[in-house]
């Protein structure tokens, strides 16, 4: 996926004159809901749809601040932006699931280093494991890639993997912000790890497993469906309760089958 590509559907899907629904937050959001706009689009021409990136803490501000009609966020918000859901009478929808991978270089993986225990990731994450030959693999230091504190994915993978959503990775040199940028610079070294949407993935970006009391878990629907996998959450929009007729409309549209066939033609998992 690119991310560039379902972006430009917020200038295509806002041509036309007529009611206008803006759609803010969450990159790894955004490709379902761009894919979901493109259809409504089509069967409602004069609903016109405007889709933008910028983290899920952007999704929720914005919507908190009327300046979307709908948020994207790809974990649930923090006790302070639920009080302030709440008092705006703003709720949390589920649009599917995902995964979120330990995501390495190939050449990391083609190097010998085919798992990794949390304790080892966390480990790589506080800069106490540097170089890749202590975890078998090749004699390359760690290129350590983290993301920007209000994105959705570090909020779950510091949690999971650090104790706390948003506790420090002092081990990490390079701050990524949209699963578009944290695939490139992943894909363009030979020596990175950093955390990303198993949607992602590619033969240049490739997703380890995770050792858990001596099992291989890898990052696949499979395991992210029977919860197997711990780096595992759903997708949301953040919906006002006051929210005009066609944003409702919208978001039932993502609820239907047909929604959910998006859903999974994104990567992602439809809900059960």
């Amino acid at each position: 996926m690119k991310a560039l590509i379902f972006l430009l559907w917020s200038f295509i899907l806002t041509g036309n004159a007529g009611e206008l629904i803006r759609v803010a937050g969450s990159s790894t959001v955004l490709p379902v809901i761009a894919e979901a706009a493109r259809h409504y689009h089509t069967a409602h021409p004069d609903v016109s749809i405007a889709v933008s990136g910028g983290g899920s803490g952007v999704g929720i501000a914005t919507v908190l601040q009327g300046g979307a009609d709908l948020g994207m966020s790809s974990r649930e918000p923090t006790p302070a932006e639920w009080t302030r859901l709440r008092q705006r009478r703003i709720r949390l929808v589920a649009i599917g699931r995902d995964g979120i991978a330990v995501a390495v270089s190939k050449a990391v993986v083609e190097g010998g280093v085919d798992a990794l225990s949390l304790a080892q990731i966390a480990a790589i994450y506080r800069g106490e494991i540097r170089n890749w030959k202590t975890l078998g693999g090749p004699d390359r230091t760690i290129l350590v890639i983290d993301k920007e504190r209000g994105r959705g994915t570090r909020h779950v993978f510091a949690k999971v993997v650090l104790g706390h959503a948003m506790a420090r990775a002092p081990g990490a040199s390079v701050v990524a912000g949209s699963n578009n940028e944290m695939q490139a610079l992943i894909g363009r070294s030979d020596n990175a790890i950093g955390m990303l949407s198993y949607a992602w993935l590619n033969d240049k970006v490739r997703g380890l497993p995770l050792r858990i009391n001596g099992r291989d878990i890898p990052p696949a629907a499979e395991t992210i469906r029977n919860g197997g996998y711990p780096l595992r959450r759903d997708l949301f929009l953040l919906v006002p309760e006051t929210a005009r007729a066609a944003v409702i409309d919208f978001v039932q549209f993502l609820l239907s089958p047909k929604g959910q066939s998006l859903v999974r033609q994104c990567g992602y998992l439809p809900l059960p």
